[in-house]
């Protein structure tokens, strides 16, 4: 899935949210708090304000229990009572220990960069600190995982922690990945192999590198152990 997927009216995208959030029994304060975002971010989309990201998109759907199909559906002016399947509203939403996704998972070679991926607020607080459990976290078709360490970056930065299962990679067709910006890494544990252009060289635990992101490129972990890395995007608009 990809931004260009999101082709339904933002008014109307956010109309379904709110009444699928309202349905779940789910406040605007707790689902933006499941979400690790502001209240005034989800207020945002509902509204029709903002349009929603791939990541945030498929955190939500998550977040209510719904399918992406079923936020895109249109609804007949007179649907069939008999047709509607009926949720149990019981219990309040458990909390997540990780945002992550509905159905099928968004393809990595889909999104251009993190800035693609997690939501930007509108105000960001001069301190933030995110807890374990509580970040937003997107997991892609490929098996790659990026869980977001900062809420306060701006639209310029994104500070997050990588993870590259055993044998997976960028792309799962092994197509080379290019966009605006620069990318500093620091891998923790485990090996990734990174292909700059024409170069390859493996990164090691403790190894740390730098890469013009315009330049094409490819990460594959050719290892039977994850690697997991430590990774600054900075983006150029």
């Amino acid at each position: 899935m990809s931004e260009g997927l999101v082709t339904m009216p933002v008014g109307r995208l956010g109309a379904r949210l709110r009444e699928e959030r309202t349905r779940a029994g789910l406040s605007l304060r707790g689902a933006a708090r499941e979400l690790g975002v502001s209240p005034s971010f989800v207020s945002q989309i509902e509204n029709g304000k903002s349009q929603p990201s791939v990541a945030t998109l498929y955190s939500l759907a998550r977040l209510l229990n719904v399918s992406i199909d079923e936020l895109f559906a249109v609804e007949s002016e007179t649907p069939d009572p008999a047709a509607t399947p009926v949720r149990s509203l019981g219990s309040t939403p458990k909390k997540r220990k990780a945002v992550g996704v509905v159905g099928k998972l968004p393809a990595r070679s889909d999104i251009s960069s993190p800035a693609e991926a997690f939501p930007q607020e509108s105000s960001h607080s001069r301190v933030a600190v995110t807890r374990p459990g509580e970040r937003s976290r997107l997991e892609m078709d490929t098996g790659v995982v990026w869980e977001r360490l900062a809420t306060n970056t701006g639209p310029d930065f994104d500070f997050m922690e990588i993870i590259y299962p055993a044998h997976s990679s960028s792309t799962s067709d092994g197509r080379m990945l290019q966009h605006a910006g620069f990318e500093f890494g620091y891998l923790v544990e485990g090996e990734l192999e990174i292909t700059a252009g024409f170069d390859v060289f493996t990164l090691r635990a403790g190894d740390s590198m730098s890469l013009d992101s315009s330049l094409p490129h490819l990460l594959t972990n050719r290892g039977d152990e994850p690697a997991r890395g430590i990774w600054l995007v900075a983006h150029q608009h």
